[in-house]
């Protein structure tokens, strides 16, 4: 059952952690006060994951099921509108040669290429993704990360990709945090009222620990992030099995506690069908089947669709078609 005044995530964090006010003090004590993380034992875990075989039907199903989940992104500084308008239209036909393969859930880009990816895309179910708040490293001040937010809205993103501020939270300042979280959401409503879906980027990499990972995904969905997302992209290590179990246990918990769903989005790495097809597994093992669905799960990646496709193809035809036969358009960090 969802928490009283859930769409007030003030209010709800209050009565989640049973406080009268929202202070760093409150937060500090809910967060610490999570169980620790036995990083060798979630690394072994993610280890045994990894070598999981399925069956060719199996494989077929998590092959699509993985392009479905693709956020199609490319971010660069030399990203153009013709680069932009190419990514989309990969996205709409991901390969040529065969129309029953399944679209990625979204193109990704950068707030100022909104519009040319809405334009390409026209009325297909294909989102756009805009990447906000001073993206990649989160320095600049709320309102500028607020009108940042606001232009990728009002440019017909359907989604955003927003940044925490890795370093109030690293020095323990969780409320900066939680409040820039809140205020973005609020920032992603449109003016008919409809609202984006926020992701949240913890940017793993420079958390440190496992048990920060923790902190960090309960903090962003106590602020009312519709998505935990791993990585920018620029960091390394980026997207890991092991954080991912971390999250997908943060968001199997948070729904047993109470009652709402947040998606997850490993995003940074992810380079071939055999890593993808073992982030399914965790999602099934770990978090659940209702998170199997793009709606909860989502891939950040450019390079990881040409794979999944040769893939998709030597099961088709029983031999790869050669990577030159597959489009190339937006090579990235991601």
């Amino acid at each position: 059952m969802s928490t009283p005044d859930s769409a007030d995530p003030t209010a709800r964090a209050r009565d989640l952690l049973g406080v009268s006010r929202l202070t760093n003090r409150a937060l500090s004590g809910a967060l610490h006060g999570l169980h620790g993380v036995d990083q060798v034992g979630c690394e072994l875990r993610a280890a045994a994951l990894g070598t999981r075989s399925i069956k060719a039907d199996s494989k077929r199903w998590a092959i699509d099921l993985a392009i479905s989940m693709i956020d199609l992104t490319t971010l660069e500084g030399a990203d153009t509108p013709g680069k932009v308008r190419g990514l989309a239209t990969r996205a709409l036909v991901p390969d040529p040669s065969d129309p029953s393969t399944p679209s990625p859930a979204a193109v990704c880009v950068y707030g100022d290429m909104v519009a040319t990816a809405r334009e390409t895309l026209g009325d297909s179910p294909i989102r756009v993704a805009a990447v906000a708040t001073a993206f990649p490293s989160g320095r600049a001040s709320l309102p500028v990360k607020l009108a940042d937010t606001k232009d990728a809205i009002a440019a017909g993103a359907d989604e955003i990709d927003m940044v925490i501020d890795r370093g109030a939270f690293l020095a323990g300042d969780y409320l900066t945090v939680f409040r820039e979280i809140v205020a973005v959401k609020q920032a992603c409503t449109r003016a008919d009222g409809r609202a984006a879906r926020l992701k949240v980027i913890m940017e793993t990499g420079e958390l440190v620990t496992l048990d920060n990972v923790r902190r960090a995904s309960w903090l962003c969905m106590l602020a009312g992030a519709d998505f935990i997302k791993t990585s920018t992209g620029k960091i390394s290590p980026a997207a890991t099995l092991p954080v991912t179990l971390v999250m997908l246990e943060a968001v199997r918990d948070w729904r047993e506690h109470t009652g709402d769903m947040v998606g997850v989005k490993p995003a940074g790495g992810i380079r071939t069908s055999k890593d993808a097809i073992s982030f399914l597994v965790a999602v099934h093992e770990v978090a659940g089947e209702d998170w199997l669905d793009n709606q909860w799960f989502r891939f950040g990646a450019s390079s990881l669709l040409n794979d999944l496709i040769l893939q998709r193809q030597r099961m088709t035809i029983g031999a790869y078609s050669g990577a030159d036969y597959i489009a190339d358009d937006a090579p990235s960090a991601y």
